[in-house]
């Protein structure tokens, strides 16, 4: 038994390489194996998707050509011009990168000082080479920190800047509502500019640190090192970044690709979630809080499993990495470090004391150390920039969508395939698409001439539509649920794109639009009243407190100024106001405006209807002309002509008299 035990201590180094090899190709062989046999039982439970064009390719993000492309086109968003801050703070970063490095030699040369005197058993050289390291750790420290400073700020800049370019095309025009309601490429808007745009500043920075210092640091050891020892040692070592660089950066080609699937799973678990909470009333009422759940955890589950992937597939490459990277490239640098010291009659060491000659070799072989840390620094560099290309693929997407969107082009499955333009008799293919119709502007007439009604899809609801309408003559709207109603005021929102014919309306700042359930903002009760105007609006526009109080009179909402506050006070207001009141606040929005044509939405609804007739009248008098859809035979009398849908492909647009039949309820 003892002289098998003596042969296992004899060796211990076998066993461990041996143990260790075999954990490594464990953890690799169950992660491949757990990949396969992973499935969730809530995902056999509940089958979902959110919406994205099934025959789009699958975003493919590798380090190449096509990478640096991209971001090429990012960085002058990132950094907007040449005497920039943010060129400021590349410049203090690599300033400060410059003197972490001369710190680092500095620190060297002297602790191998400090050393050698305690060799030397020289207490007073000892004692000043101690107090000469002491008084530079202050400066060494700031040096340090200045770093972490500057590339904290950096990023926050990277991020202000790409979020306020984002934002500024997000936000123009009708460019949000086109998103998410025409374009089908992206389903997560919300993820993209919030989440992927801080991941992608950080590591953008993170890459910038973690290149040039390495980079700095082989430069700098190099140089000193073949000046010293000559340039078989360092060339050692470049050789050896160049071949495990090559390696690495093959085997870390899935990072790029798995990256974009875990932020796209991300944003969809963050949308199942925020679908829920718009929905919760409706859910609520249905007690479809158990499917919900299902729906949720599968969406949870899809993630999780794709985590679990991302995490062994990290780990697998760590191992490869630390190995590659960082252990294997200490041992070449032992190996380095070694070729001048077994060299007889080197013109450096030759006819040296011991005591110079270690001093020599701590000195050079923690230089060379250094330099193969920093090889394996730039080499482990590669898995950001993998990374990197993950969250730069999906910042492409989104500016690309973006630009598409603001240039009026979308993309979207349609219904009907390639056959939708044959649904349109009496137009042709050349003549009927998406954008294909002519939008003009004029003040005070609304005119529809042959224009389709089509959903964004390609759903043809009505093959012709062609009516005029002059200001002063109201319109009633009427007819079943899917018939076209909405799509009419889509198209005349300019929300939807006209698939042909001509529409001639007013500019976009004289027609209104209140719908059934009014939209109340964050903000103070004079907000809920001047949306989307500020304070400094209303003034411009010479209107006063006075005035708003008028308003709200003439809906009989007086009351609500009696509140803490009056006009400023803050409230949640969707939650404080009932459903009435929030018509009403809507109405007097409307009268605060006083646009040339008003499209009221069943937006009097929950209101009475002596107080409906009041602000009907009020419209009549200051000479907002009105669209309005409803089904009361009270509201006939305030119209001058009706345009009713059958839902079959029909309409009928004539003037109201006396002795048509109101029809509604």
């Amino acid at each position: 038994m003892a002289p098998a035990l003596s042969k296992l201590a004899n060796n211990q180094s076998a066993i461990v390489g041996v143990a260790g090899m075999t954990a490594a190709l464990g953890i690799i062989t169950y992660g491949k194996m757990s990949n396969k046999k992973r499935k969730s039982s809530y995902e056999d439970k509940i089958q979902y998707t959110i919406a994205e064009k099934k025959d789009k390719k699958a975003n493919k993000a590798h380090v190449n050509s096509v990478f640096f492309k991209q971001l090429r086109k990012l960085l002058p968003i990132l950094i907007p011009g040449f005497w920039s801050v943010e060129t400021g703070l590349l410049v203090l970063v690599a300033a400060a990168l410059i003197g972490r490095s001369v710190s680092d030699i500095w620190m060297i040369q002297n602790a191998t000082v400090v050393e050698s005197t305690i060799i030397h058993m020289n207490k007073t050289k000892f004692k000043a080479a101690l107090l000469k390291y002491l008084t530079a750790l202050p400066a060494i420290s700031v040096v340090t920190n200045v770093l972490k400073w500057s590339l904290g700020e950096l990023k926050l800049r990277f991020r202000t800047n790409l979020t306020h370019h984002l934002y500024n095309q997000y936000l123009n025009g009708y460019t949000y509502y086109k998103m998410s309601n025409l374009d089908n490429r992206i389903a997560n808007a919300d993820q993209l500019l919030t989440t992927d745009i801080d991941k992608f500043c950080e590591s953008a920075t993170d890459l910038y640190s973690n290149i040039s210092k390495p980079v700095l640091d082989i430069f700098i050891y190099v140089y000193r090192l073949t000046v010293n020892l000559g340039g078989k040692t360092p060339s050692i070592l470049m050789l050896y970044l160049l071949i495990a660089g090559v390696f690495l950066t093959r085997l870390r080609r899935p990072t790029g690709r798995l990256t974009v699937e875990e932020q796209k799973l991300e944003g969809e678990f963050r949308y199942v979630n925020s679908r829920l909470i718009t929905n919760s009333e409706e859910v609520a009422f249905y007690q479809g809080n158990v499917r919900e759940k299902l729906t949720l955890l599968a969406s949870y589950s899809k993630l999780r499993a794709h985590l679990s992937k991302f995490l062994e597939f990290r780990v697998s490459m760590g191992i490869i990495d630390n190995i590659i990277g960082k252990y294997f490239a200490s041992i070449v640098g032992f190996y380095a470090v070694s070729i001048p010291f077994f060299t007889e009659n080197h013109p450096l060491l030759s006819g040296e004391h011991s005591g110079q000659r270690l001093q020599a070799y701590y000195t050079y072989g923690r230089m060379l150390v250094k330099l193969a840390e920093a090889i394996g620094r730039l080499v482990l560099a590669g898995r950001e920039m993998s990374r990197l290309a993950g969250f730069t693929a999906r910042m492409t997407e989104l500016i690309k969508v973006l630009g598409d969107l603001n240039k009026g082009t979308y993309e979207r499955t349609m219904v009907n395939g390639n056959n939708i333009t044959q649904n349109a008799s009496g137009s042709g293919a050349d003549s009927f698409g998406p954008n294909k119709g002519i939008m003009c502007f004029e003040d005070n007439i609304i005119r529809f001439e042959q224009v389709p009604l089509v959903t964004p899809n390609g759903d043809v609801l009505l093959k012709e539509l062609t009516f005029e309408v002059k200001s002063g003559t109201n319109v009633l709207v009427c007819g079943p649920n899917g018939c076209g109603k909405s799509s009419l005021f889509r198209i005349l929102g300019e929300l939807w794109p006209t698939w042909g014919g001509k529409v001639t309306k007013p500019s976009r700042g004289k027609l209104f639009y209140i719908p059934q359930r009014p939209y109340m903002t964050l903000g103070t009760l004079r907000d809920q009243i001047i949306y989307p105007h500020t304070r400094e609006d209303m003034r411009r526009m010479g209107q006063s407190d006075e005035d708003l109080m008028h308003y709200l009179d003439i809906v009989q909402l007086t009351y609500l100024e009696q509140r803490e506050n009056g006009l400023d006070a803050i409230e949640d207001w969707i939650d404080v106001l009932s459903g009435g009141e929030k018509q009403r606040v809507a109405m007097a929005r409307l009268f605060y405006h006083r646009p040339q044509f008003a499209i009221l939405d069943e937006c009097t609804s929950a209101v009475s209807v002596d107080v409906e007739g009041k602000m009907y009248s009020y419209c009549r008098e200051v000479g907002i002309t009105l669209f309005t859809v409803s089904h009361r035979k009270s509201l006939w009398v305030h119209h001058d002509y009706y345009l009713q849908f059958d839902g079959r492909g029909s309409y009928e647009f004539e003037a109201i008299d006396q002795d048509k039949e109101h029809f509604g309820s």
